[in-house]
Formats: structure tokens, sequence, C-alpha cells
């Protein structure tokens, strides 16, 4: 099965929610664990415990588990694994993008299914050009893989370069959203390639109405963004929307049964993504 379909399957299973593992120091400190590669180690244990048999998608930041060195990046090789055995779709957060052989070799680093790092999709960066990541998008159709490239991000920083205006009136943002939707035309019943979109950004200035892929929304719950939001910026294009929520989660571990119900909760608020 492509990336696409068997997203579009996961999501009808457990819902639409995506949820961050991001071991950020002073939240592995708040669970009481050592700020080293043991303290990571046991937080990502927890993490998939608590959610990896729940969500339909489970997002690993990678800056987080990098920050350890060697020992962090065998603790997030171990993660994805253990995700995609529980049978969460596993996004790793690392917004590659590079020209050339480098992002050839990220491509291959993550997408390529004999790597040790090798996850359903990532997150990529578009701002040396979407055409530069060609080799991403070749072994997401040979590997049915799956990758998001960034559009219209959350943060405030984002706009001064993603809202800016083209010479046919569209912002940056719309011209990469629509790059990816022709990629993806002719898909069924869903593309594998993805897009960010913030759920606290004006839909005004990128619109993912014909895009036939998935859209990563970030910004939900810690940042601000409610499940109105979401309907508010993604309308009727929401089917295929993936609210992801960290913070808003994790702040309840380290106790399994908290983290499971905070995962529920979110799962019934965006209930009517699916519906």
């Amino acid at each position: 099965m492509t990336f696409g379909a068997r997203l579009d399957a996961a999501l009808d299973a457990r819902g639409s929610l995506c949820v961050g593992i991001d071991p950020h120091p002073s939240l592995l400190a708040d669970w009481g664990l050592s700020v080293d590669a043991d303290g990571l180690a046991r937080f990502a244990a927890t993490c998939v415990a608590a959610f990896g048999d729940l969500a339909a998608v489970v997002k690993p930041q990678s800056a987080f588990f990098e920050l350890h060195g060697s020992s962090g990046i065998a603790v997030l090789e171990g993660t994805l694994a253990t995700l995609r055995e529980a049978g969460a779709i596993a996004v790793l957060d690392a917004k590659r993008g590079d020209i050339g052989s480098t992002v050839a070799a990220y491509a291959a680093a993550y997408l390529d299914p004999s790597s040790p790092l090798a996850c359903d999709a990532i997150t990529v960066n578009p701002y040396l050009g979407v055409g530069a990541l060609d080799p991403v998008f070749e072994l997401c159709e040979r590997h049915d893989a799956g990758a998001f490239v960034l559009a219209r991000t959350s943060n405030k920083e984002g706009a001064q370069v993603q809202d800016a205006r083209v010479a046919d009136g569209r912002t940056v943002a719309q011209v990469i959203v629509d790059d990816v939707a022709a990629r993806n035309a002719g898909a069924e019943p869903l593309g594998s390639l993805g897009v960010v979109v913030g759920a606290t950004v004006d839909p005004e200035d990128c619109s993912v109405g014909e895009l036939n892929g998935p859209v990563l929304a970030p910004g939900v719950g810690a940042q601000g963004g409610t499940a109105a939001d979401v309907r508010r910026v993604f309308g009727a294009s929401a089917r295929a929307v993936l609210p992801s929520a960290s913070r808003e989660v994790l702040r309840h571990g380290p106790d399994i049964g908290a983290l499971r119900d905070a995962v529920s909760r979110l799962v019934e608020d965006f209930a009517f993504l699916r519906g």
C-alpha cells in the first residue's frame, strides 16, 4: 500500500490525531528522569507504551534525540521501530532540506526500509526549492513512504518568507502547496505527499483544498489552536488534516494512564474530521 492509503486507513481506524514525542530536557526533568540517554530511553518507551497502539500518527522530534549524540540516535532507531510494531504511522520530524546527493542521502537515511532510521514519513524543508526535494519524492514512490513539506508553519517568524507574494499574487506557502498538489494528482484514496500548515494560520494565505494529500497541522493545544480553529482554517478539506499535539499530551506524563486519557480526549475532540 502507498503511504497515502496506509495513512487513510489508519485515520479511519484510530482518528485524526498526531501525537508528538518531544523529549525536551526540561520535560525529562519534569517527569523525574535523568537528562541523558537513559532518561531519553525511558521517556520514549513510556510514550510508545502509552499511545503507540492508540494514536494514528506519532511524530518523534529528531532534534531532541540528536541532542544526546550517538546514544540518542540509537534510542530514536528503537523508538521508530517499536512505534511501527504498535501499528502507529511513524512520522519523523526532521525538517531536512538540501540539494543533490546530500538530500538524496537524507532521503535514504529515513525512507529506505533497510535503514536503521526507517520511518513511514519525514518532514522536509522546501526553501531551497521544492524541486530540490525530488530525491525525497522519488524514494517516497519507490518505497511507499511519505513526506510532509513545510508550507505555512505555526511559528510567527514564518510569515516573513511564507506569506510573501510571488508575481501571480499567490503566497510562497500557496506556491509550495500547489506544487505538492500537482505531484499528488490522481492518487487514490489520498496522495502520499503532504504539507505542514499551522492550525492557527489565516486560511486566505494558504488553501489546501486541491492538495489531495494529508495536512500536518501543528499548533494545537499548548500553542493555542483548538478544534474550532482546525475547522475554520481547513473547512471542507479537513478530512485529511492531522492536528498535531505534543505538550498538551506530554504534560500528563509519566503516568501511562493519564497520557492515554489525554490522547483519547483529543481524538474525540477531532472526531468530526472523519465524520
